[in-house]
């Protein structure tokens, strides 16, 4: 399981830069998002993965740590506020600029290269 679960902590990890790294902003939003599913997987890791375990200390051998839930809880709040923040930011930019590139301006077809055939 802890395999499977550090794949998929790496997948969401990959796909997030990867998707940080586009020229648009919709794809720089959805990879932010990505990278902060990611981390909150990671530090929801961190405080042991243990199966019917109590939060409350003292009742149980296995417990679980409750910091490390209380802090995934914090940062999916926070998430999902700058993420609401980054779209009307890109929806704004949009509106002003005409184009939705993360540097406000097309790439020139004469930048891009062309294919050889």
């Amino acid at each position: 399981m802890e395999a499977l679960y550090a794949l998929c902590v790496g997948v969401l990890t990959t796909c997030g830069i990867f998707l940080t790294l586009r020229g648009r902003t919709f794809p720089v939003v959805m990879g932010m998002t990505m990278l902060s599913y990611a981390v909150n997987l990671f530090l929801f890791a961190s405080g042991r993965l243990t199966i019917n375990g109590p939060a409350i200390l003292g009742f149980s051998v296995n417990y679980a740590d409750p910091l490390p839930q209380a802090l995934v809880l914090t940062a999916i709040v926070i998430g999902f506020a700058m993420t609401a923040f980054v779209v009307i930011l890109a929806m704004r930019a949009r509106a002003d600029l005409g184009d939705d590139h993360v540097d406000g301006r097309a790439p020139d077809s004469s930048e891009t290269p062309k294919n050889q055939s």
